[in-house]
């Protein structure tokens, strides 16, 4: 009999989790409580559900993001197969059409004939967990109250959390072609694959003025307002300063009006949400906003003045441990070696990243279920970079962070900093390829 995984959490990381060790010859038991319970933040009942935005971000090689999707595309993954199987224009960035990606990973998780989907909530941890019968957590960013409670009561750590904010969407019949141009940052061949609602420095100004003023939706009593600064709700940014936003997800650099030539003071770029470009989302438009103000200010943007909002911006809790004091390189918990940690409740912020610790603890849990020692990902690599963060950083201090190059090693030479992502990639890919050889493990056809 195969070994035995049980997963919990259908998300990404444990999507991927599932993947990784079935295709290892292990049997899978993963867990989703939808649909029977969903979280704040969902609404489909399907697997692997998007609920920010609908991009996996750069998949230029030489940038930290690109190269941790090559190391993942390297060793099989099944979302970074399903991203590019479901993909929607985005210019140099990987977007997927939401629906058509969750139902992908939903079809390969249910006919997978070592996977088994069991649709229920799990409340509490088995008290006791066999060395031989591994169990990865990875109920993501909006973890129950009962799970959370049960992982607080095991770690003996309080649990940390941040707020995390939801970006509009938009219907595209709804919006005014006659101002808005089609255009991508900096691509003058094509006609591009954003939208761009282009502002004078008064329409900038009254927009700001409104949005400093804007009524937001308050937190509850007990809560703490802790933001992630990869993904600050547009009102946090604009109270910070005036041009803010016009140097942060409003930037009109590399977006001259193909007619004209000219660059507007500011551009809200808008994305395809899905293949049939019936929706799009405001990029970097993240908001606590009260549902009513989201709509009175939203349709100021020029070419959004009759906007039909799909979805309204949102706002929700994202938990995650401290993993510098729990995890160990592995991803293992330290205090019970055949619990593994995934995603972004392990503390990695961002959905490639949240896969990618999916991935490595499928590998791990894998190993350890047919009794393999633990090969880590060699110092230079994306994954390591990410492992490195999450267990050696100041447990004091601890964030969740996204991918990028300040957690790589030094390089040894002084490179040009325009080469520097390069020459990682390079270094990286070399290494993966050996690492690859080390965890090969048994491999299904």
């Amino acid at each position: 009999m195969p070994a035995t995984i049980q997963i919990i959490g259908g998300g990404l990381a444990g999507c991927e989790a599932a993947w990784q060790a079935a295709e290892r010859g292990c049997a899978v038991e993963l867990y989703e409580m939808k649909p029977f319970k969903f979280s704040p933040a969902h609404e489909s009942e399907l697997l692997g559900e998007l609920v920010c935005s609908n991009s996996l971000r750069s998949n230029a090689p030489d940038s930290a993001v690109g190269l941790l999707k090559e190391e993942m595309r390297r060793l099989n993954s099944l979302v970074i197969r399903a991203a590019e199987a479901t993909a929607v224009p985005a210019g140099s960035a990987l977007a997927v059409d939401r629906g058509h990606f969750a139902a992908h990973l939903t079809k390969v998780m249910e006919e997978h004939p070592r996977i088994t989907v069991i649709r229920q909530e799990v409340t509490e941890l088995p008290q006791t967990i066999q060395a031989s019968s591994p169990v990865i957590l990875a109920t993501g960013p909006l973890t129950s109250e009962a799970m959370t409670a049960c992982l607080v009561e095991l770690t003996g750590e309080q649990h940390l959390a941040f707020y995390d904010a939801i970006a509009p969407i938009v219907a595209a019949d709804s919006l005014n072609m006659d101002i808005i141009y089609r255009k991508s940052r900096w691509d003058d061949k094509s006609p591009g694959d954003y939208l761009n609602c282009p502002m004078s420095e008064a329409e900038y100004e009254h927009f700001i003025d409104l949005l400093a003023t804007a009524q937001t939706v308050p937190l509850k009593s007990f809560e703490k307002e802790k933001y992630f600064e990869g993904c600050l709700p547009i009102e946090v940014m604009c109270a910070r300063g005036r041009d803010t936003l016009r140097f942060g997800p409003m930037k009109p650099v590399g977006l001259a009006h193909p007619r004209t030539g000219k660059e507007a003071h500011a551009v809200v770029q808008l994305r395809a949400e899905n293949r049939d470009e019936t929706a799009y989302n405001l990029v970097g438009f993240q908001t606590k906003l009260t549902y009513t103000e989201q709509k009175r200010i939203f349709r100021i943007i020029p070419g959004l003045e009759q906007a039909e909002f799909v979805r309204l911006g949102s706002i929700h809790r994202n938990t995650f441990i401290c993993a510098p004091a729990l995890l160990d390189s592995s991803l293992q918990l330290k205090k019970r070696p055949s619990l593994f940690l995934a995603g972004q409740l392990s503390g990695v912020e961002g959905y490639v990243e949240s896969a990618a610790m999916g991935l490595l603890a499928g590998i791990n849990a894998a190993r350890q279920a047919t009794k393999q020692v633990f090969v880590p990902p060699p110092q230079g690599t994306a994954f390591a970079a990410l492992v490195t963060h999450l267990t050696q950083s100041d447990p004091a201090h601890f964030q969740p962070s996204n991918i990028n190059f300040g957690l790589f090693p030094t390089l040894a030479k002084k490179v040009r900093k325009k080469d520097r992502g390069a020459i990682r990639a390079e270094q990286a890919l070399q290494l993966m390829e050996l690492w690859q050889k080390d965890i090969a493990g048994v491999l299904s056809s």
